[in-house]
């Protein structure tokens, strides 16, 4: 079924086109949202909830071409986890760690990270810690920038700035370490 009438189904509650959205898409936001929680179950449970936004949503989606339905659903989903992240922190912010400065190494090149299977940078990301990998996901794949990202977390533009280069030399020393092991 293509997006707009998948999107005009749902809009309308057909049963039918909530499942084939579902099913289309609940892998994807699985992945979006296991990005940031770091864990199976928690994205699991964020996906659930995300969908949950999405079909009460729909009157305010605006078909604008292939793809903007799927990006509009990550933006939830994004969105979805960003809360629960606060929520789980309590004081309204994602934890940042400002104590630990990674040593530096030189980030590897495209051929070294092609080396590094999916799954293993994939887990290399779920590994870093909260605020590092929040700022990550955020800066680095949905390519927000510094200040947007500053005003999602309540954060200044500096920390997160502080954050993606932390984020990076961890990622940067297990891919380097992976490389030397296998």
């Amino acid at each position: 079924m293509e997006e707009r009438i998948l999107a005009q189904g749902c809009r309308e509650g057909n049963d039918a086109a909530r499942r084939e959205l579902y099913d289309r898409y609940a892998a994807r936001l699985t992945a979006v949202c296991l990005r940031y929680a770091g864990d199976r179950a928690a994205a699991e449970d964020l996906v659930h909830d995300a969908f949950l936004k999405i079909y009460g949503a729909f009157d305010r989606f605006e078909y604008r071409g292939p793809g903007s339905l799927r990006a509009w659903m990550e933006r939830i989903a994004v969105n979805t986890a960003l809360e629960w992240l606060r929520r789980r922190n309590r004081s309204g912010i994602v934890a940042l760690d400002e104590t630990r400065i990674p040593e530096p190494v030189a980030e590897p090149d495209s051929r070294e990270i092609a080396a590094v299977p999916q799954q293993e940078l994939l887990r290399f990301v779920a590994e870093l810690p909260e605020g590092y990998r929040t700022v990550f996901n955020l800066y680095c794949i949905e390519e927000y920038s510094h200040r947007e990202i500053a005003q999602m977390l309540g954060i200044n533009e500096k920390s997160s700035s502080s954050q993606l280069f932390r984020a990076r030399a961890l990622l940067a020393r297990k891919v380097r370490e992976y490389l030397q092991t296998h």
